[in-house]
């Protein structure tokens, strides 16, 4: 049974059903959760929501003193923060994409191809309307932001991975939401505030929305912009920064990521040739992430980079990225990255399937090609961090080398066998 009471009005022991009001106005990343913690009820209090929907059948009622108030509105109180902690996951028999509950690999997978199906299509959705001239509402691209953080919660590396595979016409959609992706990885890996990680989110899925209203085909370009070349791109900047403010209910940080990721730290960026912390936070995290997935992703005239080594060439761009924002990153992605591909000491090529939480350095790869023989191998799945030297990376491998031709569609199936084999 559901009930609909106040905030003030909320206990430890009730479980929470739904939150009444903006995702963009409490720190919440899941509406439904038991409450048992004081902290999250102290937050859940302070909330700025309308009101708390309760399911009595999973939890504690109210008591009778305090009987049910529907759609009361409590202020928040003034200079009171509401960028806490989450609240806490809930448990689940059965697949929950809202729940935060760290995942293997082998299971998030599958989530996250579900995930990013329909967050494809809604960001199509968007980008029709923002080019019909309909303002972006806050409210609609809430479900793609809350699917990626959840399923970057419960793995770090499986959505990310996922979007190293993609490989269809659609790229204009799928590089949102990798971005989009990318970004909250970034933010939690910098330790920021959840208000600050769902701006991330929404940042990077906005960030190239102005390229909707420039004088493109983009139809026959397979959304694909990066053919057009940069006198044209240029003005996505601007655009898409004015039309972020149409609605109104665009946080400002978000859409000055629209405006200002494509500057650079030494000056060299544009529109306005900005420096150092002249460009936002979120802005200087924007560029990193957009530039990372534009070098691994394939365009019409050439190949995108092997993950790890786009990673070395953004790091041989002297003073073009923040230092300790890329840092974070690749501390986040790793430094062989999900999709990577790798020589190890055996004289095998490997692909990057996970990565181990206490050394980003050794990943877990799958092996699948012999450098001595030639010819594919019989696939060895190995934990470096955990292989006591049995094998190791000795470096970067370009499988085209090996002659192993139209490489995407074998790295998927490597990475789907990979993530079966670890069930």
């Amino acid at each position: 049974m559901l009930k609909t009471i106040a905030p003030s009005q909320v206990e430890l022991g009730m479980f929470v059903h739904k939150l009444e009001g903006s995702w963009l106005k409490h720190p919440f990343w899941k509406s439904r959760f038991l409450l048992d913690d004081p902290e999250t009820l102290a937050d859940l209090r302070d909330a700025d929501i309308r009101g708390v929907v309760i399911d009595v059948s999973k939890g504690r009622d109210v008591t009778p003193a305090q009987p049910p108030v529907r759609r009361v509105f409590t202020p928040p109180i003034p200079g009171m923060t509401t960028a806490r902690r989450a609240a806490p996951a809930r448990q689940s028999a059965t697949p929950d994409f809202a729940s935060t509950a760290r995942t293997g690999m082998n299971r998030e997978f599958g989530m996250a191809q579900t995930v990013a199906k329909r967050g494809e299509k809604l960001v199509s959705q968007m980008f029709l309307s923002s080019r019909l001239g309909k303002a972006v509402d806050a409210g609609a691209v809430e479900p793609v932001i809350s699917d990626i953080f959840a399923s970057v919660q419960r793995n770090p590396h499986a959505f990310n991975g996922l979007m190293r595979c993609k490989r269809d016409n659609q790229f204009i959609y799928q590089h949102a939401l990798a971005v989009s992706a990318l970004m909250i990885s970034l933010a939690r890996a910098m330790k920021l505030a959840p208000a600050m990680i769902r701006n991330a989110g929404m940042a990077g899925l906005l960030l190239d929305v102005g390229i909707g209203h420039l004088p493109l085909n983009l139809d026959e370009a397979g959304g694909d912009y990066r053919g057009f070349g940069d006198a044209i791109l240029r003005n996505h900047t601007t655009l898409g920064y004015d039309y972020l403010h149409l609605g109104g209910d665009i946080p400002e940080e978000v859409a000055l990521v629209a405006l200002q990721h494509h500057e650079r730290m030494d000056g060299s960026g544009y529109p306005m040739g900005l420096k150092g912390d002249q460009i936002t936070l979120l802005s200087r995290m924007a560029a990193v992430c957009d530039t990372y997935d534009m070098l691994v992703t394939d365009s019409s005239r050439k190949r995108g980079l092997d993950p790890a080594t786009a990673i070395v060439e953004m790091q041989e761009m002297t003073g073009r990225f923040d230092p300790a924002v890329l840092a974070a990153f690749i501390e986040a992605i790793g430094a062989h990255p999900v999709g990577s591909v790798v020589r190890l000491a055996s004289d095998r090529l490997a692909l990057v399937v996970d990565q181990d939480p206490a050394d980003h350095r050794q990943p877990r790869v799958r092996t699948f090609f012999s450098v001595a023989t030639g010819k594919m191998v019989q696939p060895e799945d190995i934990a470096l961090a955990h292989c006591f030297g049995r094998d190791r990376i000795v470096g970067q491998a370009d499988p085209e080398a090996y002659g192993l031709k139209d490489f995407d569609k074998l790295r998927l199936r490597i990475f789907t066998a990979a993530c079966k084999a670890a069930s």
